[in-house]
């Protein structure tokens, strides 16, 4: 699996450790803002921002489907429509759309391993968003 980190070099064949050593330092004003991690299809998951504001995603290559994760408890700090701003830009999520970095961490182990993701993560399909994208 490949690991990248913004303004940090990719690492081929993550590792636990690597994963763990990159998401919990994961912070919207940066330096690193955003990561993810790609499997051998192409699928990957994303994350954008950090700490308790995290913004989560799938993307299926082979069924080729795009996914944001969701919880079933809706954030009581940011409503609908908050915007994540990070340096990769800007992204209005729901209130239920917002992880911690444990969460991500969490998903992010899973999905190194091929194991289930978390349960405790839905996710809510996107992809009509990327029908127009090249």
């Amino acid at each position: 699996m490949l690991l990248e980190v913004e303004k940090k070099a990719p690492v081929e064949n993550a590792t636990a450790a690597d994963v763990r050593a990159v998401i919990p330092k994961l912070r919207s004003y940066g330096p690193s803002s955003f990561a993810s991690l790609t499997d051998a299809q192409g699928s990957y998951l994303q994350v954008a921002g950090g700490g308790v504001t995290c913004m989560l995603e799938w993307r299926d290559a082979v069924n080729r489907r795009h996914f944001r994760a969701h919880l079933d408890s809706p954030s009581k700090v940011f409503p609908d429509g908050t915007i994540l701003t990070f340096s990769g830009g800007e992204v209005k999520l729901q209130a239920d759309e917002w992880l911690t970095a444990p969460m991500v961490e969490a998903a992010f182990l899973a999905f190194l391993k091929g194991e289930p993701l978390p349960e405790a993560i839905g996710w809510r399909d996107i992809s009509a968003m990327f029908e127009n994208l090249a």
